[in-house]
């Protein structure tokens, strides 16, 4: 019993520390990682399963996942450009906003929850029954970021459906 209590506050204890050091925003990538790798490697074994893999599509798969982390990496360099901006001189002017990584934990969520669509989707494919809520879930959530961001061009559609 006392084992159990001090595992739970040695995890406790680190994930403290490293939500100190690197805030949600490490958690989110770390967590966009982690379903890079999951997708890569149940999208081989579905491929593998089905006698359709090739070093070709892998690499394609690849070279998409590298696309994906320097999208990461542009939305992390606006959240920068803007803290530059409101640190600035114009800081008065804009009003005070508070600003810390909003373009970049949008993007980084949108894309874990790419991820998961495309994880459920080879479970499919690998025979795992999935459910429909699930996957359905999955896509709403994706879904409801792409509305969340400012400028993607569905405030039109958006008013259009509020009335």
């Amino acid at each position: 019993m006392e084992k159990a209590k001090e595992l739970k506050a040695t995890i406790t204890l680190l994930v403290g520390v490293l939500t100190g050091l690197w805030g949600w925003i490490g958690w989110c990538v770390l967590i966009f990682l982690i379903s890079m790798l999951l997708d890569y490697l149940t999208g081989s074994w579905a491929a593998m399963a089905r006698s359709e893999w090739s070093s070709a599509a892998a690499r394609e798969g690849l070279r998409h996942k590298l696309g994906e982390i320097v999208a990461l990496l542009v939305a992390a360099l606006c959240d920068i450009a803007v803290r530059i901006v409101l640190q600035s001189a114009a800081a008065p002017i804009l009003g005070g906003l508070g600003w810390k990584n909003y373009v970049s934990m949008l993007v980084c969520i949108w894309y874990v929850f790419t991820e998961l669509g495309s994880i459920i989707e080879n479970a499919g494919k690998l025979g795992a029954p999935l459910p429909k809520w699930l996957v359905k879930s999955i896509a709403a959530l994706r879904g409801r970021i792409d509305k969340a961001a400012p400028g993607t061009g569905d405030e039109k559609q958006e008013e259009q459906e509020d009335k």
